[in-house]
């Protein structure tokens, strides 16, 4: 593998971020709304399955009321 000198890779790395296509302010603004939806939606899942596992194990052994 070839070394590059401080200054190259420096060059290198601005080519390479001018490449890069940054979201608008508002696609940015609905990524983290369907991110904070898709948070949402994957805890109250997880949250009633353990639920139900918790009912399920509770009947199985006897335990509590």
């Amino acid at each position: 593998m070839a070394k590059t000198s401080p200054a190259q890779f420096i060059e290198e790395v601005r080519r390479e971020t001018s490449k890069v296509t940054w979201p608008t302010r508002k696609e940015a603004g609905i990524s983290t709304t369907m991110v904070f939806i898709m948070v949402i939606l994957a805890a109250t899942f997880f949250f009633i399955v353990d639920q139900l596992l918790a009912v399920g194990v509770k009947t199985i052994l006897g335990i509590g009321a």
